[in-house]
């Protein structure tokens, strides 16, 4: 029987991604999209090939209609506690009683599980829905990414063009962090979706560069070398995001508040670096840290 994968948050910017890899490998794709979605997002998706299904995801019978006949659900939305957690364990039931054999929940990021409770408010959110997922009778892939490429251009204190600095924290200079783009996060989500065999965990990355690595790009691809800056120890930076937080609690019903950036920053010389699966699907050309920076 040939594969139907239905994709959720498909007018993201991941989202419509996923969709974009699955149609050119002529593969049946059939997106979950939000009543109140724009007319110009439905319709870029619809001439890519997509079949849009429209639903309210508080109906039970709607999105066990929407997965009816699906091989796997890929799940890329995004959001709080209502979206990672509530939404989308209303996804993962309906999977289940249509019959769905698999599910990519939103996991997109680094591996939380290697990180402790409280350091990250947004993976937090992702361990919580993985305690639903991995005691339901359906297979589950969580794809592993690191950091998204793109952050690397927007002046974070890691690699601050504006400052021409590069942060570590600690010893970890030397420290490897990984980094994945949208199209190769989407070009391998693609091919997980297809995968029968996919593992419980994979962890990719276009690539991994130290604080150190990107003080020397900075000199080949910036025209000057930046600064490599100790921003003191991990335990500080930890107790500093944890009062942030606590004295500004209006950022807890946002996606990104300050303190939440910092702890992605956190996250990323807190969590090591590990084997990665680039290797699993043939085919896949994984963009460079030239490219990125």
């Amino acid at each position: 029987m040939e594969k139907l994968i239905l994709v959720a948050g498909a007018t993201g910017n991941l989202g419509l991604r996923i969709c974009r890899e699955l149609v050119n490998k002529n593969v049946a794709v059939r997106a979950l999209v939000r009543e109140e979605s724009s007319q110009e997002q439905i319709a870029t998706l619809e001439e890519m090939g997509v079949d849009v299904f429209s639903v309210n995801f508080s109906n039970e019978q709607e999105l066990i209609g929407a997965c009816n006949r699906v091989s796997c659900v890929v799940s890329a939305l995004a959001g709080l506690r209502e979206v990672i957690v509530e939404t989308q364990a209303k996804l993962l039931n309906a999977a289940i009683s249509a019959g769905v054999p698999r599910f990519i929940p939103s996991d997109f990021a680094s591996d939380f599980t290697q990180l402790a409770s409280g350091e990250n408010r947004n993976f937090d959110l992702r361990k919580e829905f993985h305690l639903i997922i991995d005691q339901r009778p359906i297979l589950a892939t969580s794809i592993f990414n690191g950091a998204f490429a793109d952050i690397l251009r927007y002046n974070i204190p890691l690699f601050n063009m504006k400052q021409q600095t590069v942060a570590y924290y600690d010893d970890k200079a030397d420290w490897k962090i990984d980094f994945t783009t949208m199209d190769d996060t989407a070009a391998f989500t693609a091919m997980v979706a297809l995968d029968d065999e996919a593992p419980r965990y994979l962890r990719i990355a276009s690539f991994s560069v130290s604080p150190n690595d990107l003080v020397s790009l900075s000199e080949k691809h910036k025209g000057s070398r930046f600064q490599l800056t100790n921003m003191g120890s991990m335990e500080g930076f930890s107790e500093y995001n944890k009062q942030q937080r606590a004295a500004n609690p209006e950022g807890e019903n946002d996606l990104y508040p300050k303190w939440q950036q910092a702890q992605y920053l956190y996250s990323m010389f807190a969590i090591p670096h590990q084997t990665l699966d680039n290797d699993r699907y043939e085919g896949l050309n994984w963009s460079p840290v030239t490219a990125n920076i």
